[in-house]
């Protein structure tokens, strides 16, 4: 399973806000935000940083992806 930022990079768009205002308001590093461009793994409180600053959820800002080889998964019930 991976995660999508998609999300967060239309909200900094739409709130006219650059990745380098992001780091500074949130006080978040630069590597962590080339993580999330990569869609890597970041540590939890940076999430938190960001969602606290911008006044939003985890599900504003990112997305789970699924595996190709989860697909063919039935849920259990």
């Amino acid at each position: 399973m991976g995660v999508s930022y998609k999300k967060l990079w239309h909200l900094l768009i739409d709130r006219d806000l650059k990745k380098g205002d992001l780091c500074k308001m949130a006080r978040v590093s630069g590597t962590s935000l080339a993580k999330m461009a990569r869609g890597e793994n970041v540590n939890t409180d940076t999430l938190v940083r960001i969602c606290t600053t911008l006044g939003c959820t985890l599900d504003d800002i990112s997305e789970i992806i699924p595996d190709d080889s989860n697909k063919n998964l039935k849920p259990k019930m």
